[in-house]
Formats: C-alpha cells, structure tokens, sequence
C-alpha cells in the first residue's frame, strides 16, 4: 500500500503545548479504524504527521485534529487564573 498524501504540521502553543498535546492525543489513540495514519508527538512543541491514499481523508483528518488543537488551546484560555 503505497499513501500519495502526507502532511506535517508543527504547532507552538508556547506554555500550552503540553496540555494541548495530552488533550489531542487522546483522541488519536482511540481511533485505530483511521484511514490516516496520524502519529502525534511532543517535543517542546507539537508535530503531527499525516499520510493517506485520497487528500480528501487527508484533508478531513487535518481538519478535525486542528479544531481539536483550536478547541484545547481555547478552553485553556477561558480559564486562566
């Protein structure tokens, strides 16, 4: 099985990163019935890689994983102390 698309995309959330990355992680290692394969990890900043066979499975999965970011990043900031 050869995957055509693959994207990479790197987030910086500066003292956040951490949380955010154990919020979304979550998810991806729940969902083994992907057709992406999705790695996510954490190394002082969050780096997602994606591949898939249709861009339009590609596009979909990059799409939820950074609402998924947005919505962690701003729930986060709803509650500062």
């Amino acid at each position: 099985m050869t995957l055509n698309f693959s994207a990479k995309i790197i987030v910086d959330a500066k003292d956040k990163t951490q949380a955010i990355y154990d919020s979304v992680n979550i998810d991806n290692e729940f969902y083994p019935e992907n057709p992406v394969k999705t790695k996510i990890h954490f190394d002082e900043k969050i780096v997602i890689l994606a591949e898939a066979e249709q861009l339009t499975h590609l596009r979909a999965n990059l799409n939820s994983t950074l609402r998924l970011i947005q919505a962690s990043f701003d729930s986060i900031e709803s509650v500062k102390i």
